[in-house]
């Protein structure tokens, strides 16, 4: 007897669950061969104000974790995806990568969370300083996590490129909402999958699936937001800069028409996490 397979319905993981967009819009995506394969959730303005609250309520408790703890909870996204690479290999075929290029892809992505990972309870000792003071006290400079970044995801390189931008801000105690490729977005649905079903707290990281167009004016002007980060075109750094202005956030943008190469040691860095932290001085008196 023959059966009707099930087909998966993609949803958006945002706030530790998923779901459709609120407007119930989608869009198509076909697979390498050009057949429809599924559609995926067309998230509006407020979808993204949305998981900015999610992201707000996951922030304090995700912050106040210890950096070691940190550490481990990323250190184990790694693990699963090792352990789930035949899914996600899957989902970056989708896209049109050969069977090589989506194993590199995966391999790179793991290395990167390991390598942040590791970073999770050193880079206080690094980035942080005693300063020399001209009184008798201590003087410390600290750091503390921004609050929710905002991430702009490029085209190519679906998975690596988006785990490259969300591993330094969480890794650092900020919560995320990122936008993911429009072209390939599916290894994003994949990634919640399994941040779902991960140690990493409901809220820390929103994927977001949609059109820039629709979507980057309120990354730019979204009060709530405290950096935003990823690669634009020269459209989009001009409006994502003058709404940062109006609402005083951080702005670390890639150009667009200047590929990044995500392969390249040169994507991941301690000042990468520099980027997303605060630094704040403290006294303390001598003998007390």
């Amino acid at each position: 007897m023959s059966r009707l397979p099930i087909t998966k319905t993609p949803k958006v993981y945002v706030g530790g669950a998923f779901i459709r967009s609120e407007s119930a819009r989608t869009f198509p995506i076909k697979d390498a061969a050009g057949s429809f394969f599924a559609n995926i959730p067309q998230c509006t303005r407020k979808d993204l104000r949305n998981a900015v609250e999610a992201a707000a309520k996951a922030g304090p408790g995700w912050a106040r974790r210890t950096p070691y703890n940190r550490g481990q909870i990323i250190y184990r996204l790694g693990e699963m995806l090792e352990a789930r690479k035949a899914d996600m290999a899957d989902a970056l075929l989708v896209g049109g990568a050969s069977r090589p290029a989506a194993a590199r892809e995966i391999a790179a992505t793991i290395d990167r969370l390991i390598y942040y990972a590791g970073w999770a309870d050193k880079y206080e000792q690094v980035l942080g300083n005693v300063n020399p003071v001209a009184s008798p006290h201590f003087n410390f400079t600290v750091t503390e996590p921004m609050g929710i970044v905002g991430l702009l995801a490029p085209e190519e390189a679906p998975l690596l490129a988006l785990v490259s931008l969300i591993a330094p801000a969480i890794t650092s105690g900020n919560t995320v909402v990122a936008l993911a490729s429009t072209a390939q977005p599916y290894p994003a649905i994949v990634l919640g999958e399994m941040l779902a079903t991960s140690d990493l707290p409901g809220g820390v990281v929103n994927l977001l699936t949609g059109f820039r167009k629709e979507m980057v004016p309120t990354f730019a002007t979204h009060t709530h937001l405290r950096a935003i980060a990823g690669v634009a075109s020269a459209d989009e750094r001009k409006a994502l800069k003058l709404g940062a202005a109006e609402s005083v956030k951080r702005v670390k943008l890639a150009k667009a028409e200047e590929p990044v190469d995500w392969f390249s040691d040169k994507a991941q860095s301690l000042y990468d996490l520099r980027d997303h932290l605060e630094f704040k001085t403290t006294w303390h008196p001598i003998g007390a």
